[in-house]
């Protein structure tokens, strides 16, 4: 038989037969990794230990230390295995597909009686059953007619369907673990042994229609997490349990922030001391605009299809608009519009309002956009995806030249923002051309050169994306991690030469000839409703004191106190603090835990004791330990903290 080399990750080669497998690789090195071994790396794909090589070929073996692959195949396999232990306990039900997710897995389950948590327990017990039984996992490929008759003759009418979209000339891989069978490309685990039984968790259970679509059938998901030890798993049900504990809609209730109803899906209900963080957080952008060379301008809602027509967003973006039919002065054809869905369009109207010239350049053009767009009711979540938000949207007209500069500035200005706003731990993230795209290579060469050497200019590194820029031009996203590790991505900057064409954007140069400026897109928070809800969750409520909307609660321990509380309350709103009196006949504890749970972040508290001595007793959200001030200290030490950051000193 013919001789095929194998590359080790050394370096080192060794000859084998034609078709080995990396099982009987691994067997070849030693009894101890072929006991390990979980699966191999040939030529960088992932290689199930039964697939034969048939050419020389780079492999690496992976075990259970390896964690990418390893994670792999643990929640491939447990998938298989919960749908094996389905099956065994209600043989009646029909199974679907069962892919690997972030942290897990799930399988979709045609079965007539609905999950219980019940049920979640008794599959969890199956599993493990199945484990512990360290039965072996083989593979075979089956010709088309050969699998699609076993189905059918086994009564699965999904795997049927499975088996008939699989492209003619792709292998048809079916896989065993133990007796139970399904139809999959793999790899997997040489036995069931070899998953980790104390590691895993079944989450819950939801809806799913097959493969998405509302006119097929609605199957029931059953979720599943995995990880490869213990420890990790407790560590992300840890974290699970804290992302809960700081869920924005949970938060919004407590401190009555905003509200959703089904009237107004997508829309969010304001309510005062929510909207206090939002105009709070608008102003101090406002302010940061300004200081920075912004021009702020304000652009209509309702525009007529022939604008979106014209810069594209009607052909590429027309599902995720809102239409307003009108019908003008009983006109016979209805007048067509839509509800803006972004800005830009708008800009480029007020950019081309007038003659332009390069001295007018850079020329940065922000609006607090309120936009709109359709996003699917199952896709909405809190004020984190809606239908209506706005944008600190701006659009900075420039030539090919100022683009590093104007790069350079931006992310320089970002970087105060989010440090301002308590968010120290963020990335960039360049994305260069894709695969279709329009301009010249030149120019796309210039361009990404040009936002790279920009993050070198402001001190910051930056992670390539290849190929993930619009066809138009690359861009920079800036990623924030919160206070428990997720990741966030927030502010954009997108080159965009594209839309000055369409809309016939122009200014005119030093030679007196008319050009097309570049525009970039800009955004540091993206929505404010969006990062509001971020606010909310990395500070699980405690927002910064200059945010949060009710800062200080005067309380009153007897009714004796109560004139003094309204002499507080006045001096602190004089200094600038958000101060309201609680002069309620309850006591002093039940109102410091109601406004404890309310996330207010002082409460002074105020006896017969501090009305003789003018003091109060100051208790700050999260501390034990009291302390006791005078009004002129309190007032001074509150009204400092009071002050938006970009106002002190």
């Amino acid at each position: 038989m013919a001789q095929i080399s194998l590359t080790f990750p050394d370096g080192n080669k060794r000859e084998y037969e034609q078709g080995v497998t990396p099982a009987a690789v691994a067997e070849s090195i030693s009894k101890s990794l072929s006991k390990k071994a979980i699966s191999a790396m040939v030529d960088g794909q992932h290689w199930d230990l039964q697939w034969p090589i048939e050419q020389d070929a780079q492999i690496a073996i992976n075990t259970l230390q390896d964690e990418a692959p390893a994670l792999e195949l643990i929640r491939h396999d447990l998938a298989h295995v919960m749908a094996r232990a389905v099956q065994e306990i209600w043989p009646d039900t029909k199974v679907t597909i069962g892919p690997v997710t972030e942290h897990g897995w799930f399988y979709d389950f045609d079965r007539a009686e609905p999950f219980t948590p019940e049920d979640l327990g008794q599959i969890e017990a199956k599993m493990k059953d199945i484990i512990n039984a360290r039965e072996p996992v083989t593979t075979e490929i089956w010709e088309r007619d050969r699998a699609r008759a076993f189905y059918e003759e086994n009564g699965e009418p999904y795997k049927v369907e499975l088996v008939d979209r699989i492209p003619e000339g792709a292998p048809i891989r079916m896989y065993w673990h133990g007796g139970w069978q399904d139809l999959c490309r793999g790899p997997h685990l040489q036995h069931t042994g070899q998953l980790p039984a104390d590691s895993f968790k079944l989450m819950g259970v939801s809806g799913a229609y097959w493969f998405g679509d509302v006119n097929r059938p609605m199957l029931q998901r059953v979720q599943g997490v995995a990880f490869r030890n213990r420890k990790d798993l407790q560590g992300y049900l840890n974290f699970l349990e804290e992302a809960a504990k700081r869920d924005h809609r949970k938060i919004g209730r407590e401190m009555d922030l905003f509200h959703l109803q089904p009237e107004a899906p997508g829309q969010i209900f304001w309510h005062p001391n929510g909207w206090t963080i939002y105009t709070s957080l608008q102003d101090y952008m406002r302010r940061q605009q300004h200081r920075d060379g912004y021009v702020e301008v304000n652009t209509p809602q309702v525009v007529d299809r022939k604008l979106w027509e014209a810069s594209g967003h009607w052909d590429n973006y027309q599902e995720n608009m809102f239409i307003v039919e009108v019908d003008e002065e009983h006109a016979r054809e209805k007048s067509i519009n839509a509800l803006k869905p972004m800005n830009c369009p708008c800009h480029v109207q007020i950019f081309n309002s007038g003659l332009k010239s390069y001295r007018d350049l850079p020329l940065r053009m922000a609006e607090f956009g309120s936009c709109n767009r359709y996003e699917p009711s199952g896709a909405l979540h809190g004020i984190m995806r809606v239908r209506g938000f706005t944008q600190d949207d701006a659009h900075i007209f420039c030539t090919d030249d100022q683009i590093e500069a104007e790069t350079k500035k931006f992310i320089e200005f970002l970087a105060g923002i989010y440090a301002d706003l308590g968010f120290h731990n963020w990335t960039i993230k360049l994305s260069t051309r894709p695969e279709k795209r329009i301009g010249s290579e030149e120019s796309w060469d210039r361009v990404e050169a040009a936002l790279g050497d920009a993050c070198k200019a402001a001190g910051y590194g930056f992670e390539l994306q290849e190929g993930e820029g619009a066809f138009y031009g690359p861009k920079l996203e800036f990623t924030l991690t919160d206070a428990i590790g997720r990741e966030w991505q927030c502010g954009t900057l997108q080159v965009d030469p594209n839309l000055p064409d369409r809309l016939d954007a122009s200014y005119i140069g030093q030679d007196g000839e008319k050009h097309r400026p570049v525009m970039l897109h800009r955004a540091v928070l993206g929505s404010f409703e969006r990062f509001i809800g971020i606010l909310i969750e990395e500070h699980a409520g405690k927002l910064p004191f200059w945010l949060a909307p009710r800062q200080v609660v005067v309380a009153s321990i007897t009714s004796e106190a109560d004139d003094y509380v309204h002499e507080v309350v006045a001096e602190l709103r004089a200094a600038g603090v958000r101060a309201e009196a609680d002069i309620r006949n309850e006591k002093i504890n039940y109102k410091v835990r109601e406004h404890s749970v309310g996330k207010v972040p002082v409460i002074l508290a105020v006896g017969h004791r501090e009305v003789e001595e003018r003091t109060v007793t100051v208790r700050r959200l999260g501390e034990k330990q009291t302390k006791v001030a005078t009004l002129d200290e309190i007032t001074q030490e509150l009204g400092v903290e009071a002050t938006p950051p970009d106002l002190r000193g």
